[in-house]
């Protein structure tokens, strides 16, 4: 069975025919093509031989073991060791522990309930795989395949932390427990990058331009040994805990709550992390943008039009008095500014150049993914005294790595992550849910991440790729696919109002 009925190949034409449908219309139902919105997967699951041959292939046995009985409970411990332990472990243990999650995933779809799998497959998950599956061709045809090839086993495991996630956060009780978990963890975190700050802490890199007023002042990194990685760790920290205050309904949880979001919020800013602050930056207006969208249609016309300039003005004013009184912070800002004056940004430039070159000797499968690969190629290209371990943006490293068909179809990714993140939004505030909280922070979490990355590529490291695919997750398990009467609704050009 084809994904698309033959009707669908031609409804743009038809409605492009049609008079009482306009562009707007014809432009809507292109982009629910493009971003999988009514994707038929239930259908075509249902159909495929190659789901129905692999997909319960240990039914049988499992129904009949004591311990599989308990295999979501047993998929969510393991997965509470890789978010407990990932700030303290060795990169190595992680890895294991990613083995492990990876492996159980596997066993538990093959002795899955083959109706129970359909539900649990989203177009989020269809994008990924073809992420993967151009990986892989770059892993093919890269100049250093071994290298590429370790790397691509990498790569394959946060996929399937990915699967994992999703399959196990669709149960409310479990979703609540890692979330918390989480939050829990990265309180630990933070309290000792605060023991930092009041209590001094060495560098261990070369941080910070030494020649710069800055030179001085304590940049905090916890347990994670990076400024910039901690930072990036603890930006889902701040806005999930800014979104447990809404989420959690008793007090205590709330001042528990408000407590880790200060403390949490405090130590993020004082790792003196550039990205890191920008990554804040933006996932803090995309949730206060989510905020009133969930919200408008209960304020008042004066709040409904006032509230988002008083809060843009807020905020304007508390990072001005920032810039004024705050040294450090004025000095760190405007450093973003000096070009290649600061030391920072001129080896950021530099290492930008080597890796342009990079593309376009391999423009469209890259190099193959990983840092293996880079360090293998990059040395070819590298300006004198100017080595890197990455292309210090994960956009260029994506490009880089797979190519611009990567690039193209990570972006596709990102269109479909969001999208089926806002219509799932849009379908829980009008049940009016609490989970609805959740999926913004995942929502401004990953906004926050990908601008921190513009400029940084932490993303890569297992503490921050762990929480980045925990979010893609997130948003995964609360998808739920639209009825062909809501299709038929939003593409009719005179949609009636449904009873409620």
């Amino acid at each position: 069975m084809n994904l698309w009925k033959y009707s669908d190949y031609h409804e743009v034409e038809v409605l492009s025919r049609s008079a009482n449908y306009s562009q707007v219309d014809i432009m809507n139902l292109v982009w629910q093509r493009f971003t999988l919105s009514y994707l038929p997967l239930r259908e075509y699951l249902r159909t495929s031989y190659l789901h129905r041959s692999l997909v319960g292939l240990l039914r049988s046995w499992r129904q009949s073991s004591l311990l599989m009985q308990w295999g979501e409970t047993i998929a969510a411990i393991l997965l509470s060791l890789v978010y407990a332990l990932a700030p303290f472990v060795s990169n190595d243990l992680l890895g294991l522990l990613l083995i492990g999650c990876a492996g159980f995933w596997l066993l538990l779809t093959l002795s899955d309930e083959t109706t129970s799998n359909i539900s649990s497959v989203t177009p989020i998950h269809l994008l990924v795989l073809l992420y993967w599956g151009i990986a892989t061709v770059s892993t093919a045809l890269s100049p250093v395949k071994k290298a590429a090839l370790t790397d691509l086993r990498n790569f394959t495991l946060y996929l399937l932390l990915f699967a994992l996630c999703a399959r196990v956060l669709r149960s409310q009780r479990l979703r609540y427990w890692l979330i918390t978990l989480y939050l829990h963890i990265s309180l630990i975190v933070s309290v000792y990058g605060l023991r930092q700050w009041f209590f001094g802490a060495p560098a261990l890199a070369t941080w910070v331009d030494p020649t710069s007023p800055f030179s001085k002042t304590t940049r905090v990194y916890s347990y994670l040994g990076n400024p910039n990685l901690l930072a990036g760790y603890l930006l889902a920290a701040v806005v999930l805990s800014l979104v447990a205050i809404f989420a959690w309904q008793s007090w205590f949880k709330k001042a528990l709550a408000l407590t880790m979001l200060v403390v949490n919020g405090a130590c993020l800013i004082l790792t003196f992390s550039r990205g890191g602050w920008i990554g804040l930056v933006v996932a803090v207006l995309v949730l206060i943008g989510l905020l009133y969208y969930w919200w408008s249609p209960q304020m008042p016309v004066f709040w409904r039009t006032g509230l988002p300039w008083i809060l843009l003005a807020s905020l304007t004013g508390i990072f001005v008095l920032a810039l004024v009184f705050v040294e450090p912070v004025r000095e760190r800002f405007f450093s973003i500014f000096a070009d290649r004056k600061d030391s920072s940004n001129n080896f950021r430039r530099n290492v930008w150049t080597a890796v342009f070159k990079m593309i376009d000797d391999y423009p469209m499968t890259g190099i193959g993914p990983g840092h293996n690969a880079f360090n293998k190629i990059y040395p070819l290209y590298q300006l004198p005294r100017y080595s890197a371990l990455s292309a210090y943006s994960i956009f260029l490293e994506i490009t880089v790595e797979t190519g611009f068909v990567g690039l193209a179809c990570f972006l596709w990714v990102l269109i479909v992550i969001f999208n089926t993140a806002f219509l799932q939004l849009q379908r829980l505030r009008e049940l009016k849910s609490v989970d609805g909280f959740w999926l913004m922070g995942a929502i401004a979490t990953m906004a926050g991440m990908l601008a921190h990355g513009l400029v940084d590529t932490v993303w890569y490291r297992p503490e921050v790729n762990t929480v980045w695919w925990l979010m893609v997750g997130l948003i995964a398990c609360y998808y739920k696919p639209l009825s062909q009467g809501q299709t038929k609704e939003l593409n009719s050009p005179n949609p009636e109002p449904t009873a409620t």
